[in-house]
């Protein structure tokens, strides 16, 4: 019975920590392309998800996945900042450096 209960109390403990996933809020102003994915312009969820980074249109709920390298550093960024860059008018992310933490997300094609 101890068993019993003992593997419970864990499987809960878990699947509260799996559901506690750290979500960002970010607004983008134009259409962006994140990797491979072209993103209309709007607010977004995102959360990572092992090596994709997972965005989620506020909206309407549409999911989009780009890979992504999660890199830790040393700085503590204070606020959820999305570097972009324009190529031939179109805007793409570079990276992403998530507030509150010491990690930025970086994109590549």
């Amino acid at each position: 019975m101890k068993k019993l209960l003992l593997t419970s109390a864990l499987a809960l403990s878990f699947l509260s920590l799996a559901s506690a996933a750290k979500v960002y809020e970010i607004v983008l102003s134009s259409p962006t392309k994140v990797g491979n994915v072209q993103l209309k312009a709007g607010a977004y969820r995102l959360k990572i998800d092992g090596g994709n980074a997972v965005f989620t249109e506020e909206e309407t709920s549409k999911k989009f996945t780009a890979p992504v390298k999660v890199e830790n550093t040393d700085q503590r960024f204070d606020q959820t900042v999305v570097n972009t860059s324009v190529t031939d008018g179109a805007a793409k992310v570079k990276d992403i450096q998530l507030g509150g933490s010491k990690t930025k997300l970086s994109f590549d094609e």
